[in-house]
Protein backbone atom coordinates (compact mmCIF):
# COMPACT_ATOMS: atom_id res chain seq x y z
CA UNK A 1 0.00 0.00 0.00
CA UNK A 2 1.46 3.33 -0.80
CA UNK A 3 2.28 6.26 1.67
CA UNK A 4 0.44 9.43 0.60
CA UNK A 5 3.22 11.49 2.48
CA UNK A 6 6.00 10.87 5.07
CA UNK A 7 6.42 12.71 8.36
CA UNK A 8 6.83 16.59 8.27
CA UNK A 9 9.38 18.44 10.52
CA UNK A 10 8.90 21.14 12.11
CA UNK A 11 10.96 22.92 9.16
CA UNK A 12 8.79 21.90 6.47
CA UNK A 13 5.66 23.42 7.53
CA UNK A 14 6.62 27.03 9.34
CA UNK A 15 3.78 29.02 11.23
CA UNK A 16 1.88 29.02 8.27
CA UNK A 17 2.84 28.07 5.21
CA UNK A 18 5.55 30.34 4.46
CA UNK A 19 2.91 32.18 2.57
CA UNK A 20 1.68 35.85 2.48
CA UNK A 21 -1.50 34.61 0.25
CA UNK A 22 -4.35 31.97 0.02
CA UNK A 23 -6.13 30.72 -3.14
CA UNK A 24 -8.79 29.17 -2.50
CA UNK A 25 -12.00 27.53 -3.88
CA UNK A 26 -14.78 26.11 -2.10
CA UNK A 27 -18.02 24.04 -3.06
CA UNK A 28 -20.65 23.47 -0.85
CA UNK A 29 -24.44 23.33 0.60
CA UNK A 30 -26.59 25.82 2.15
CA UNK A 31 -30.34 26.28 3.87
CA UNK A 32 -32.35 28.92 5.70
CA UNK A 33 -34.07 27.86 8.11
CA UNK A 34 -37.62 28.76 9.12
CA UNK A 35 -37.77 30.27 12.65
CA UNK A 36 -34.72 30.94 12.83
CA UNK A 37 -34.97 34.86 13.70
CA UNK A 38 -37.70 35.76 11.48
CA UNK A 39 -36.99 33.89 8.18
CA UNK A 40 -39.99 31.92 7.08
CA UNK A 41 -39.06 30.74 3.65
CA UNK A 42 -36.55 27.67 3.18
CA UNK A 43 -34.29 28.29 0.70
CA UNK A 44 -32.06 25.39 -0.51
CA UNK A 45 -28.28 26.45 -2.33
CA UNK A 46 -25.72 25.04 -4.28
CA UNK A 47 -23.05 26.97 -2.98
CA UNK A 48 -19.18 28.05 -5.01
CA UNK A 49 -16.52 30.06 -3.42
CA UNK A 50 -13.84 31.72 -4.36
CA UNK A 51 -11.58 33.43 -1.78
CA UNK A 52 -8.79 35.34 -2.04
CA UNK A 53 -6.16 35.77 1.50
CA UNK A 54 -3.86 38.21 2.22
CA UNK A 55 -1.83 36.82 6.02
CA UNK A 56 -1.91 40.67 7.48
CA UNK A 57 0.18 39.74 10.72
CA UNK A 58 3.00 37.54 11.44
CA UNK A 59 1.82 34.89 13.98
CA UNK A 60 0.91 35.99 17.63
CA UNK A 61 0.26 34.55 20.96
CA UNK A 62 1.27 31.54 22.44
CA UNK A 63 -0.02 28.18 23.44
CA UNK A 64 -3.40 26.84 22.16
CA UNK A 65 -4.24 30.79 20.47
CA UNK A 66 -1.04 31.00 18.47
CA UNK A 67 -2.36 31.74 15.35
CA UNK A 68 -2.01 34.36 12.43
CA UNK A 69 -4.90 37.11 11.13
CA UNK A 70 -5.66 36.85 7.61
CA UNK A 71 -8.10 39.41 5.60
CA UNK A 72 -10.11 37.71 2.58
CA UNK A 73 -12.23 38.50 -0.36
CA UNK A 74 -14.96 35.81 -1.23
CA UNK A 75 -16.72 36.18 -4.29
CA UNK A 76 -19.97 33.34 -3.79
CA UNK A 77 -22.36 32.03 -6.26
CA UNK A 78 -25.12 30.68 -4.92
CA UNK A 79 -27.68 28.66 -7.39
CA UNK A 80 -30.71 28.34 -5.50
CA UNK A 81 -32.64 24.35 -6.06
CA UNK A 82 -35.68 25.47 -3.48
CA UNK A 83 -38.24 26.90 -3.26
CA UNK A 84 -37.84 28.20 -6.99
CA UNK A 85 -34.67 28.11 -9.02
CA UNK A 86 -33.02 31.53 -9.02
CA UNK A 87 -28.94 32.65 -7.81
CA UNK A 88 -27.45 34.96 -5.38
CA UNK A 89 -23.69 36.62 -5.66
CA UNK A 90 -22.21 39.49 -4.50
CA UNK A 91 -18.64 39.91 -3.00
CA UNK A 92 -17.79 39.48 1.10
CA UNK A 93 -15.24 40.77 3.15
CA UNK A 94 -14.19 38.64 5.84
CA UNK A 95 -11.31 38.60 9.02
CA UNK A 96 -9.60 34.93 9.49
CA UNK A 97 -7.73 33.83 12.37
CA UNK A 98 -5.82 30.84 12.14
CA UNK A 99 -4.72 28.89 15.42
CA UNK A 100 -1.15 27.40 14.20
CA UNK A 101 -0.90 25.52 17.32
CA UNK A 102 -1.37 22.22 15.80
CA UNK A 103 0.41 22.87 12.87
CA UNK A 104 3.16 19.88 13.38
CA UNK A 105 -0.01 17.76 13.13
CA UNK A 106 -0.90 19.43 9.73
CA UNK A 107 -4.32 20.89 11.44
CA UNK A 108 -4.78 24.75 11.42
CA UNK A 109 -8.17 25.43 12.71
CA UNK A 110 -9.69 28.57 11.88
CA UNK A 111 -12.65 31.18 12.66
CA UNK A 112 -13.86 34.03 10.62
CA UNK A 113 -16.54 36.56 10.93
CA UNK A 114 -17.55 39.71 8.36
CA UNK A 115 -20.20 40.69 5.01
CA UNK A 116 -20.65 41.77 2.08
CA UNK A 117 -23.30 43.08 -0.76
CA UNK A 118 -25.28 40.39 -2.38
CA UNK A 119 -27.47 40.55 -5.47
CA UNK A 120 -30.60 38.24 -4.81
CA UNK A 121 -32.23 36.90 -7.87
CA UNK A 122 -34.54 34.54 -6.40
CA UNK A 123 -38.04 35.66 -7.01
CA UNK A 124 -39.90 35.26 -3.71
CA UNK A 125 -42.31 37.72 -2.73
CA UNK A 126 -41.11 38.16 0.95
CA UNK A 127 -38.04 39.77 -0.12
CA UNK A 128 -38.75 43.24 -0.63
CA UNK A 129 -35.21 44.41 -3.07
CA UNK A 130 -32.28 42.38 -5.43
CA UNK A 131 -29.49 44.23 -3.70
CA UNK A 132 -29.63 43.21 -0.21
CA UNK A 133 -26.31 42.41 2.42
CA UNK A 134 -25.21 39.78 3.85
CA UNK A 135 -23.12 39.26 6.93
CA UNK A 136 -21.61 35.96 9.03
CA UNK A 137 -19.01 33.81 10.69
CA UNK A 138 -18.17 30.42 11.18
CA UNK A 139 -15.18 27.91 11.75
CA UNK A 140 -12.88 25.72 9.94
CA UNK A 141 -10.43 23.16 9.49
CA UNK A 142 -7.51 22.63 6.98
CA UNK A 143 -5.34 19.99 6.68
CA UNK A 144 -2.37 20.86 5.10
CA UNK A 145 -1.66 18.17 2.35
CA UNK A 146 1.54 19.73 1.30
CA UNK A 147 3.35 22.96 2.13
CA UNK A 148 1.66 25.08 -0.29
CA UNK A 149 -1.76 22.90 -0.58
CA UNK A 150 -4.67 22.44 2.21
CA UNK A 151 -7.86 20.79 2.06
CA UNK A 152 -10.41 22.15 4.08
CA UNK A 153 -13.99 22.16 5.56
CA UNK A 154 -16.07 24.76 7.19
CA UNK A 155 -19.24 25.90 8.38
CA UNK A 156 -20.92 29.16 8.63
CA UNK A 157 -23.83 31.01 9.34
CA UNK A 158 -25.26 33.26 7.21
CA UNK A 159 -27.79 36.08 6.89
CA UNK A 160 -28.87 38.59 4.36
CA UNK A 161 -31.58 41.14 4.32
CA UNK A 162 -32.17 44.85 2.50
CA UNK A 163 -31.27 46.14 6.01
CA UNK A 164 -34.87 47.77 5.80
CA UNK A 165 -34.27 49.56 2.71
CA UNK A 166 -37.49 48.18 1.19
CA UNK A 167 -40.62 46.16 2.33
CA UNK A 168 -40.93 43.36 2.73
CA UNK A 169 -37.53 42.57 4.39
CA UNK A 170 -38.25 38.56 5.13
CA UNK A 171 -34.26 37.88 6.13
CA UNK A 172 -32.57 34.89 5.09
CA UNK A 173 -30.71 32.83 7.86
CA UNK A 174 -28.79 30.19 7.22
CA UNK A 175 -26.08 27.43 7.58
CA UNK A 176 -24.06 26.28 5.13
CA UNK A 177 -21.49 23.33 4.99
CA UNK A 178 -18.47 23.93 2.53
CA UNK A 179 -15.39 21.68 1.63
CA UNK A 180 -12.26 23.50 -0.36
CA UNK A 181 -8.75 23.59 -1.47
CA UNK A 182 -6.21 26.07 -0.85
CA UNK A 183 -3.34 27.03 -2.22
CA UNK A 184 -0.50 29.24 -0.47
CA UNK A 185 2.13 31.64 -2.23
Amino acid sequence: MPVLYSEASAEEFPPFPAATKEYSFLLGYGSSIPGFGTTKTRVETVDFTGRFGYFISDEVGSGWYRGQFEMDFELPLNLATAPKLGFMTGGNVLQKYNFNGLKEKRLIPYVFGGGGVVYVDLNLPTMGSKLDFSYGGGAGLQYLYRKDLALSFESRYHHISNANTAEPNEPLNSVKVLLGVSLFR
